[in-house]
């Protein structure tokens, strides 16, 4: 992947409003701010502020890594839009992210007394987006993907065995892990992103897994 890079990673599925350069495992840069609604006002001053700050020009930039979900609709949207302008206006490919898969990668890189885990992150008041992972090194393993589960159905029984973590967690040190950080998209479009990168991303668009569905007054 080193003929992409630097990667410019964008993170909008969640609270996180994220940017990061990737070069190589030695050298990245980010720019995280967290809270609601930021994605539209803050993104593109994010990315640039990332770029000042590090004194680079946005021409040097060889691929676009965007996290693509599930997510939030609104940040999905954004993250994708800002994602396939810059690509556009750059001429350069977009490696999509898997969200979860990010997050995996950067739980297993962070949290060190695990060994299975289940990502757990509420989507509305009935269901939750829900994936399994086994810690390899400082890798890991997909044990089943990304899903979505009815709250009913998701005993913490069935969990004895594993870590809890996302916003359903009932455990305060992990319940901040519900997206990953720009850095994270980068580091795993590196090194798992090569079958993924393309040129052509007119059609290219976010994993919702959810339909989204407007309801309109009664």
């Amino acid at each position: 992947m080193i003929k992409y890079s630097p990667i410019l990673a964008i993170e909008t599925t969640g609270s996180k409003c994220s940017a990061a350069l990737y070069y190589s495992e030695n050298e990245s840069y980010e720019k995280t701010i967290t809270g609601k609604h930021l994605h539209s006002e803050k993104l593109l001053t994010t990315i640039d502020e990332l770029l000042v700050e590090k004194k680079l020009l946005i021409k040097s930039v060889k691929s676009i890594a965007v996290s693509v979900g599930p997510g939030s609709f609104t940040g999905l949207r954004i993250g994708m839009s800002v994602a396939k302008g810059l690509a556009f206006g750059l001429e350069v490919p977009i490696i999509p992210v898997p969200t979860y898969e990010a997050l995996a990668l950067q739980i297993s890189n962070e949290i060190n007394n695990i060994e299975k885990f289940v990502i757990a992150n509420s989507v509305n008041m009935d269901e939750l987006y829900s994936a399994e992972y086994k810690k390899q090194n400082d890798g890991y393993e997909t044990l089943t993907e990304v899903h979505l589960v009815n709250k009913k159905d998701f005993s913490p029984d069935k969990y004895q065995d594993y870590i809890i973590i996302g916003n359903y967690s009932e455990q305060m040190e992990y319940s901040d892990y519900t997206a990953p950080n720009a850095l994270f998209v980068a580091k795993w479009a590196y090194i798992f992103g090569k079958d993924l990168v393309t040129s052509d991303y007119d059609y290219l668009e976010p994993n919702y897994i959810k339909n989204f569905i407007v309801k309109g007054k009664k």
